[in-house]
């Protein structure tokens, strides 16, 4: 683990966001718009972190101490005249400090966490990766800028994200250090008949 200590705007949601993953938001909030433009143009990220208590746009009180950096790869004009922004999951962050800019942004120090070993799907859990190739076939638009890859993590991964899972059980297997231990625990999750 790279023990570099970063700043990095926090951008505390009711979502958690895992390595590799998509995340769609609509952005009205001034703070947000600088946020994302200067995003934009120092090719820079943010941290995604799962509010504790708070409410997303009034100021989130707390939020978890892990989340991941979020990158900017699209963004759009929406029907309803806000700006749409597309965004990938880079890499688990941990927060270390915290803060609240004047203009309400969260702003935070964070440490990099190591990214998940890249070991193979074991053997008797290969039909995970079915069902997850499944889904993102008929998954359209929200996954054409996720890369495909065929291991533990990444398939783990995608199923954290697509199974009808609470926040705090997703906010629990983003904190997993094993991508082996992170499938066992999704696995009683997944029918073998799902579509």
């Amino acid at each position: 683990m790279n023990a570099e200590v970063r700043e990095l705007p926090l951008f505390p949601l009711r979502a958690v966001l895992f390595p590799g993953g998509p995340l769609p938001l609509r952005i009205f909030e001034p703070r947000y718009l600088d946020l994302v433009s200067r995003c934009l143009r120092e090719q820079s990220g943010f941290a995604v972190v799962l509010i504790g208590e708070g409410e997303e746009a009034a100021g989130a009180v707390s939020f978890a101490a892990t989340g991941t950096e979020a990158r900017i790869v699209d963004f759009d004009r929406l029907d309803d005249g806000l700006l749409g922004i597309r965004c990938i999951g880079l890499e688990r962050v941990r927060v270390v400090e915290a803060w609240r800019d004047p203009d309400g942004l969260n702003r935070g120090r964070v440490m990099d966490i190591a990214a998940d070993r890249v070991v193979p799907v074991p053997a008797e859990q290969a039909w995970l990766g079915e069902v997850v190739r499944r889904v993102l076939a008929e998954a359209g638009e929200a996954y054409a800028q996720v890369a495909v890859r065929d291991d533990a993590g990444w398939i783990g991964n995608r199923l954290a994200e697509i199974l009808p899972l609470s926040l705090a059980d997703r906010q629990l297997l983003l904190e997993m250090t094993d991508p082996v231990e992170r499938l066992a625990a999704l696995e009683p999750a997944v029918s073998r008949e799902q579509p």
